[in-house]
Parts: C-alpha cells; sequence; structure tokens
C-alpha cells in the first residue's frame, strides 16, 4: 500500500528515507551508539543505537492510523509514551526531537524539530517471547500481568460509543477489506465465508456486546498484544507496544485483548500454553462472562494478523521470495481462522469428591488433554465475599461457609459453567457435589443446552484424605481452607450418587497413576 500525504508542508516519504538514513550515522546521538541497526514495520522505523532504541513514526496514512503531519506523529509519540508507561514504565523513557538537517540529523539536538522519536530502553532481542521457550510458569506469571492490568485501566463513558456492536464489527470488516486484494481463486471464497460468518456471529451476539458495554468491559486496553509485544526484561514481564495511533482499536473489551495472546500462542504451536493461560486469567478475573464472544474476537484477531501481511504483499519493495512467505503465512491464519468458526460439542464435567481426594489437580491435569474451562467452589466462594483466591476467609463480613453461602456458590458455578458450554469449551466444575440438590440443576443445564454430562467420583482412602488436607494447610498456596473438621463432616453428611447419576459416572482413584488419555476419551464419547 502507497503512503498518502497529509496534502500540506510536511515529511515526504522521500525525506523520510534521507533521514533515517542519516540516524544510521553514529554521530547523530548524544551518547555512545556503535553500530546501529534498524527494524522496519509498516508504520514505523525502529534504530537501535547503544543502550537505546529510537522509534519514529513513518508519514503514512493507512486508513486505520495517519501520520502524515509533524504534528500528529508528535502527538502519537506522546500517547505512546502514556499508553506503554502502564506496562513497561523502565522501558518508555520519552519524546527526543530530531534537529539538523536530513542528512547531519541530530538526537535531542538544539533547533527546530524535523521530526520526533519515541526513546525506550533497549533489551536483547532474544529476550522476547517470540523468541524464547515458553513455560507453564511464565504463562501463569503473563495471566496475572494481564489481569491485573484489566481491573485497573479506565472504563469506557457509557456515551462514548466504543465497544458498541457497529464498533466491534468496523474493524472486523475493514480486516477483510485489506486482505480480498490479495487472494484469488478458493483463498478469495474462504475469505467471502470468514466474513459472512463475522456478520453473522457479531449480530447475534450484538445484546451480548452490548451487555458487555454496559457492564464495564470495554477499556483502554494494550490493544496489540502478542508474544512478539511481551518480553522477559530483569526477570520481569514487560508488555510493550501497545496502540497508541487509533483510540477505536484500543478501547476494546478486555475479552478481544485476551483473544489476542491465545490466538498467538495457539498458531505457535502451544495449545496447552493458551489453554492454562485463559484458565489462570479467569480464575483471577471471574469474567467468565465474556467467553461467548472469544472465538469471534480470535477469529478477528487471525484477521488482524492477516491484514498486516496483506499490507506488506501490497508494498512494491517486496521481493518475491518475500512474497512467497508472505502469502505462506496468510494462508495459515485463514485456516486457524477457519478452524475457531468449527462448532464444537462440549461436555459438563463434574467432579464428586470428598475433600483432599485430588479433584482440582484432577481437573487442572486435564486440561492439558481437553479444550476445558475450570472453575473452582474455593475460588468462586472467596471471589461472591469480595475475597482473592488466596485470602483467609477471616477477613470477610460473614461465615462464607454458611448453607446460604453454600447455595449461592453453587449458582454461580451453574451461571459460569452455562456460559462456558455456550461459548464451546467443556465445562469443568471443581467441586464436592456431595448433595443431590446440588448436583441436579447442573444436569437439567446439560439436557436444556443438549451436551453430554459426566460425573468424575474422585475418591482416595480417608487416612489419605487427612493427610492431604494437613500438608495443604501447612503449604498455604492453595484457595481450599478444608481441614479435618470439614472433612468429618463431609464424611457424616454425604449423599452418594443416585443410580442415574451412576450411570454419567467414572471413578478415579487419585491415589494411582491416572491414564488422562484414557480418561479424556471416556468423558467425551
Amino acid at each position: 500500500m502507497s503512503a498518502k500525504n497529509g496534502g500540506g508542508p510536511g515529511m515526504q516519504q522521500t525525506d523520510f528515507e534521507r533521514l533515517i538514513e542519516g540516524l544510521r550515522d553514529a554521530r547523530a546521538y548524544p551518547h555512545a551508539a556503535g553500530r546501529i541497526e534498524a527494524i522496519e514495520t509498516h508504520i514505523s522505523q525502529i534504530l537501535l543505537a547503544g543502550d537505546f532504541a529510537y522509534k519514529l513514526k513513518k508519514p503514512v496514512n493507512l486508513g486505520f492510523l495517519d501520520f502524515t503531519t509533524l504534528e500528529r506523529r508528535k502527538f502519537f509519540c506522546d500517547e505512546e509514551i502514556r499508553l506503554n508507561r502502564r506496562l513497561a514504565p523502565a522501558l518508555y523513557l520519552g519524546v527526543e526531537p530530531i534537529t539538523g538537517r536530513l542528512t547531519q540529523p541530530r538526537v535531542g539536538g538544539a533547533g527546530e524539530p524535523l521530526e520526533f522519536a519515541v526513546k525506550m530502553r533497549r533489551f536483547p532481542q532474544d529476550a522476547l517471547l517470540s523468541r524464547r521457550p515458553l513455560t507453564a510458569e511464565l504463562v501463569d506469571r503473563i495471566a496475572e500481568r494481564v489481569a491485573a492490568f484489566h481491573d485497573r485501566i479506565p472504563v469506557a463513558p457509557s456515551d462514548s460509543g466504543y465497544g458498541s456492536p457497529p464498533a466491534v464489527l468496523g474493524p472486523m470488516l475493514d480486516n477483510f477489506t485489506h486482505i480480498r486484494p490479495c487472494l484469488t481463486g478458493r483463498d478469495r471464497a474462504r475469505i467471502e465465508d470468514l466474513a459472512a460468518w463475522t456478520r453473522t456471529q457479531a449480530t447475534a451476539l450484538a445484546p451480548h456486546i452490548d451487555r458487555r458495554r454496559e457492564t464495564g468491559h470495554i477499556r483502554e486496553c494494550h490493544g496489540d498484544m502478542h508474544r512478539g509485544n511481551i518480553a522477559i526484561v530483569d526477570d520481569e514481564v514487560v508488555i510493550f507496544d501497545g496502540i497508541e495511533f487509533n483510540p477505536g482499536l484500543r478501547w476494546i473489551d478486555t475479552v478481544s485483548e485476551v483473544a489476542f495472546l491465545i490466538m498467538d500462542l495457539e498458531e505457535s504451536g502451544y495449545p496447552v500454553l493458551a489453554r492454562r493461560f485463559l484458565n489462570r486469567y479467569l480464575q483471577i478475573r471471574g469474567d467468565y462472562d465474556g467467553l461467548p464472544l472469544l472465538d469471534l474476537y480470535k477469529v478477528y484477531r487471525a484477521m488482524v494478523r492477516a491484514k498486516v501481511i496483506a499490507i506488506r504483499l501490497g508494498q512494491d519493495h517486496l521481493g518475491a521470495d518475500e512474497a512467497t512467505t508472505d502469502g505462506r503465512e496468510l494462508a495459515r491464519y485463514l485456516a486457524l481462522a477457519e478452524g475457531y468458526t468449527t462448532p464444537r460439542t462440549p461436555v459438563l464435567i463434574l467432579t464428586h469428591g470428598l475433600s483432599g481426594s485430588g479433584k482440582s489437580s484432577l481437573a487442572a491435569a486435564l486440561l492439558e488433554h481437553l479444550d476445558g474451562v475450570q472453575i473452582r467452589s474455593d475460588v468462586e466462594r472467596k471471589r461472591l465475599f469480595g475475597l482473592s483466591a488466596d485470602a483467609d476467609s477471616a477477613a470477610a463480613v460473614g461465615n462464607i461457609y454458611t448453607d446460604g453461602a453454600s447455595t449461592r456458590t453453587y449458582q454461580r458455578l451453574l451461571e459460569q459453567a452455562r456460559q462456558i458450554l455456550i461459548a464451546g469449551h467443556h465445562a469443568l466444575v471443581d467441586a464436592a457435589f456431595m448433595r443431590q440438590a446440588q448436583r441436579g440443576p447442573f444436569r437439567e443445564l446439560a439436557v436444556q443446552l443438549g451436551c453430554r454430562c459426566r460425573i468424575l467420583s474422585v475418591q482416595a482412602p480417608e487416612s489419605v484424605l487427612y493427610q492431604r488436607l494437613a500438608d495443604r494447610r501447612r503449604a498455604g498456596r492453595d484457595a481450599s481452607e478444608a481441614d479435618g473438621r470439614v472433612l468429618a463432616a463431609q464424611l457424616a453428611t454425604r449423599e452418594p450418587l443416585t443410580v442415574a447419576e451412576r450411570t454419567l459416572s467414572i471413578e478415579v482413584d487419585t491415589t494411582q497413576a491416572v491414564d488422562l488419555s484414557d480418561l479424556c476419551v471416556r468423558i467425551t464419547v
């Protein structure tokens, strides 16, 4: 795509290229710069000089952004600093004027600015998540960072228009507009199918999208959260390069932001860690209401990636080999998006067992094999009383373990299970389910939604249960506060599975090695 000039005096593309060439000279910098390295994207030039990186915005208008005047580029440099200091305060140092002449520029020099640059602390490129192996522990840390960020950022004003169904659908359709010219034949038909699916889903989900806006889920997010914009610097999770150039692309539903990173992890061959990220994030924030929108946003995010590739394919200077590589990458994102449109048949999975039987550990292990979402009664009970998962219930106002509190907890789990199943995920409801009255509504939910229900009857000898609870309480690292007294009460009052429930039941002895692959087959067939 060619750049369009803003129509008045300003930096032309050829002038900009001369300036970048001048900035490749170490003498342009007020500090030791060494060998200058340049990184180019479709909207910016980044110059790596010594301990710092300088990011300049190209004088382009791509429709979804307009950098065609110096005034606009300065404004968006300032916005980039403001927005990215929220998640990477040590990385974003300020905005530097570039003065002098195009062929002999000076960073931070005196005189009339030719241009402006965002000054950043430089870090090794192998710190990027896109260049290093991922671990479960690291994904948990990222989920916790993102969840905390989403909790504290501003909510869109109700009259802003952000997050409305038209505001959600517009950028989705814009992606297809950019991609269409790059495709022919069967690939063009695939794009039209994806566009039709997007319109249909967005229309069907419009009431849900509106409700999300009304309930405060449209926030000033990062907007471009994927592995390439996350680094581990000094052992800290640093999320950088958020969207500054278009407020409509960052004032979005938090689930849209989550969808981008999940899509990126799945595309990169990390489906298990993608599920882990989603589950950890949801456990912290409790936003299961966003799940019915997740596939719509995952398709959108896959098409955002495809659009960036399409823009690159439209550039005149692209070589034949690069065009071939980009074409294959574009086709890969089309296939990924198509996978998200395929209907799934979810299963409602209930755990049933005494405290200490290993229900939560089993449910978490199953997530490595099932596209499921785990919801825990211990976590949701505390959430109902305004407590975090690891908080002591003594901090709550009132007793959180009364019969009334239990009834509210199971009702919350039922509502969350409905959202998970509607979204097409297996719902793993991790609770004791000691009473028939607790199990019955969930079985009815499965009938209403036309999905199967399975009950995992998790068992271990009483002596093992008491020992596990004592060990867990000493460790103090679990949301559950059950102890020997709780277990004794459960043993005295538990109601066995009915004949009908036993037909849905799979017994699991957690003192023995569990073949999770075999168990998953038994659950889903």
